[in-house]
This record gives structure tokens, sequence and C-alpha cells, in this order.
């Protein structure tokens, strides 16, 4: 008889664990709370639970992020898979950090929540979580991921599309891995992951297809759990940048926000017009502060904020200056969650502009497409 998975659930709060406080809904079950609100867990896998937080996932931050990154790394060897019960509202920037902290993980890390609490008669909570811990106990299952309302995201390419629904999440620029209908994992477009290292030098997508599906082989052999079976561990990070801002071009937003940024942010993620519109008027005074910028030392990212289809700044006269100018990093289709993770974690690896940019441009978890 096959032997159960073994799936360590870690608890961080959100809506799933919120019951009605004095002012409004605020996390207060704890995991073991919200696990036993969902028996038939108990016939998927053997499962523990850890619970770091308990929070509001509007007051997740990165340091929260390291702090689950951490937890996972020291129970790493000992579980088959991780379930992060999480917030909504965040879920899509932990999902992009986790990403980048524990990078090319052969086991799952499955977040999930949900859009009513578990203590809700009419709750979207008990499946999500249900089908999170069936995904993460499925030997084709891997990396990061969100699981919500029977659809899997790769942890790079989440974004929260609605408020109240619980279709909350949508992918962006690349397609589910997976859907769940009941208890059958329909995987769509192969739902393996990238294989590239730091240093750049990319295995062999067959190569590493070849040894996923060699563990797994050796997973299910006899009474063996993946933990049972020695693997590559993931690549573990733990430092970050937190300096990080988003900004949003508007008409009429001055250059000189640049000069206001300096001193506590390191980097911007700039949210141009179109597929990379930045104004030419008052003189190329963008230009003008950009070049500034990243000459001070510091990073410049340029997204778009149209979510879908992506960044090209070769398109048009006013994105093209901006296209190689050393220092500036382009988005191409990512999401602006996994840009602020990824120049969080960049950055927190190196100050160097030039393997800034290397560690920038290497596929993670989907989360860039290769052109």
């Amino acid at each position: 008889m096959r032997a159960m998975k073994r799936i360590l659930i870690v608890a961080t709060g959100g809506t799933i664990a919120s019951l009605p406080q004095g002012g409004g809904l605020s996390p207060a079950l704890s995991g073991e709370e919200l696990a036993a609100f969902v028996p038939q867990l108990d016939d998927l896998c053997e499962l523990s639970i850890v619970q770091p937080m308990n929070i509001d996932s509007t007051n997740m931050r990165p340091m929260d992020w390291l702090r689950i990154a951490s937890m996972i790394e020291g129970a790493y060897d000992d579980f088959d898979g991780f379930v992060v019960l999480h917030g909504t509202d965040t879920m899509a920037y932990t999902s992009a950090a986790l990403s980048y902290l524990v990078r090319g993980s052969r086991k799952p890390i499955v977040l999930t929540g949900s859009q009513q609490p578990m203590s809700n008669p009419f709750t979207d909570a008990k499946l999500n979580l249900y089908q999170s811990v069936l995904y993460a106990c499925d030997d084709g299952s891997r990396d990061v991921s969100v699981a919500f309302n029977g659809s899997v995201i790769a942890g790079t390419r989440a974004h929260k599309q609605r408020t109240l629904s619980f279709n909350a999440f949508t992918s962006v620029n690349y397609p589910p891995l997976a859907v769940i209908r009941s208890e059958r994992i329909i995987r769509q477009g192969g739902g393996a992951s990238d294989c590239a290292a730091v240093g750049g030098d990319r295995r062999a997508a067959g190569d590493c297809l070849a040894v996923g599906r060699g563990e797994r082989a050796a997973a299910t052999d006899g009474n063996a759990t993946a933990a049972d079976v020695p693997a590559r561990r993931p690549d573990f990070y733990h430092e970050l940048d937190e300096r990080v801002i988003v900004l949003k071009l508007t008409p009429e937003l001055r250059p000189s926000i640049f000069d206001l940024l300096r001193r506590d942010y390191d980097a911007v993620v700039l949210e141009t017009f179109g597929i990379g519109g930045i104004p030419e008027y008052d003189g190329n005074a963008y230009q003008r502060a950009i070049y500034g910028w990243v000459a001070s030392g510091r990073t410049l990212v340029i997204t778009t904020q149209v979510p879908e289809e992506g960044l090209d700044l070769g398109v048009y006269e006013v994105g093209r200056a901006y296209a190689d100018h050393p220092g500036i990093l382009r988005a191409d289709d990512m999401t602006t969650e996994a840009l602020v993770a990824k120049t969080m974690w960049a950055l927190g690896q190196t100050r160097d502009q030039d393997e800034v940019a290397r560690l920038f441009y290497a596929p993670v978890n989907h989360d860039r497409t290769l052109g």
C-alpha cells in the first residue's frame, strides 16, 4: 500500500481565518481550527500545521515573506509539499516572492485563501483548502502556485482581479497550470517549472523534466514518498531589498517625483502608458529624470499599466529611448506583483547593475515569456 504524502500547512491568517470583531473581520482562527472544518483532509495526507503569524494580508510585509520561506526551508526535507493559507489581497505578491526565495522547488508550494471566512455558511474556504492540499499531494505538482476556485496559477502570474467573487484570481499572460474539477486535476500546458539557474546556465528543458519524472517515479515506488527520496534542494535566499516602489504614470505627473523618491527608494517600477509610452514634453524632462535616476546607481523597471499582453519599448518613438539604456530593465509581459518581488530579490543579492540585470532577466517559475 502506498504511503500517504506528508503535507505542511503554513497558516498566516487572512479572510479564511477571520471572524467578526468589533471593527470588522479580523484573523482569529488558528491553522488547526481551519483544518478541522475540512475533515476530508485526513483521507488525503498526513497533515502538519505551523502558524508563523495570524494577520490580515494587508499587513503582510517582505520580512514576513522571508519568515514563510525560512519555515519552508527548515521543513523542506521532511515534507512532500506545502500549503500556505494567506489573505487574498496580497497573495499574488507573496506567491511571486516565494517563487524567488525558494527558487526551483521540485516540491509544490501552494497558496490559497478565500473570499469568505471559513465560518461563513456559504464560504469558498472549504473547497479551496481541500483542493490546494489535493494539488500539493499530486505527483505532477511542483514549484510555487496559487490554487483558488478550481484554478491553479503559476505563483508569478497570479493577479487578484475581483474583490468579491469567488473567482478572484486570474493568470496574467500565461495559461493556468491546471484546473481542478471535484477531485480531478486537469493539467494545461504541461505545468513544468523553468530550469533557469541564477548563473544563467539553463538546463535543457528535457533534462529538467526527466529529473522531475525520475523523482516522481521513485516517490511512487513501494511505500516511499517524495520526502523519502533524495532530491535536489531548491535555491533558498534570505535577503530582500524592500526599498522598491511602483509609480504609475498619469497625465501631468511631474518628473520631479524621481527626486522626491531618492531618499527612501532604491528602485522604481514605472507603469507607463500603453505598450511603453513615456511623455516627451517639457524638453524631454522625463528622460532627464529617468536617466538621472539610473545614473545615481538606482534601478528602474519599465512596465505597462495595461494588464494584458505586456511591454514593447521598440514600437513607438515615445518609448524607444529607454529600450537599451544601462540600468533600465524591461518588464516584457511580467505582472507588477512579480516585478516588485523580483526586483526586491535581485537587489537583495547584489547592487551591481549588470548582475541585477542578469538575475532579473533569468526566467523563474514562468514569470516571463522568452522572446
